[in-house]
């Protein structure tokens, strides 16, 4: 379809006004929101982790992609929440208590919610006792955490452990990424899995629901 054609360019080319007018277009035809997700949103941001991958396309360029498909989104959770359809699987994303750093958090999750996953960001310098409240809260199946600081990495083994206390560790896996962060120090804190850029991230993702 025309309109899906036109979002999917608009968001592998960081336009989000196009984006936004490219759905808006869509829906007036009758396309079903989550038709466009599935049909464009989707197929659009895998191709940005492909270039990304294949370093065609860099940080700047996943910023906008994100950006544009954010605008899209804007369009269509509303429309998702009104007639009670849900994203098929929950993430809950932060960066850890202590970090203010929130761009590399935010490509993730715009990279997430662009790839058909519903994406809760509960922000920066998040405490393990907001973790864990939103954890009993909305119940997801992932939880990603995010550390640009060596100085705040400690906090994401504390936050496991404040997730292991409230006894809702095993109804989650837990994914942790940023600069500073290793897969060697994933496997000491006990968390699921680590990536170390956006795309890898959604990858990972992938790969711990498919195990689940």
């Amino acid at each position: 379809m025309a309109q899906s054609k036109e979002l999917y360019d608009a968001i592998l080319s960081g336009d989000a006004k196009k984006a936004f007018a490219a759905t808006q277009a869509a829906l007036a035809a009758g396309t079903e929101p989550m038709q466009l997700i599935v049909e464009s949103m989707v197929p659009a941001m895998d191709e940005v982790g492909r270039l990304f991958e294949a370093e065609e396309y860099f940080v700047p360029e996943l910023l906008l992609a994100g950006r544009a498909m954010k605008s899209a989104m804007e369009l269509i959770r509303p429309l998702l929440v009104a007639s009670g359809q849900k994203m098929a699987v929950r993430v809950i994303i932060g960066t850890v208590k202590g970090d203010l750093h929130d761009i590399g958090k935010n490509i993730v999750a715009s990279m997430l919610e662009g790839s058909g996953f519903e994406v809760i960001d509960l922000g920066a310098d998040v405490s393990p006792e907001n973790f864990v409240a939103a954890v009993k809260e909305r119940q997801p199946h992932i939880v990603c955490m995010s550390a640009l600081l060596t100085v705040t990495m400690p906090a994401m083994k504390t936050t496991i452990d404040a997730l292991e206390s409230a006894g809702v560790r095993t109804q989650v896996k837990v994914l942790i990424g940023g600069a500073p962060v290793t897969s060697q120090y994933a496997k000491e804190i006990g968390a699921d899995g680590y990536s170390e850029n956006a795309s890898g991230a959604v990858g990972l993702v992938k790969s711990l629901l498919a195990t689940a």
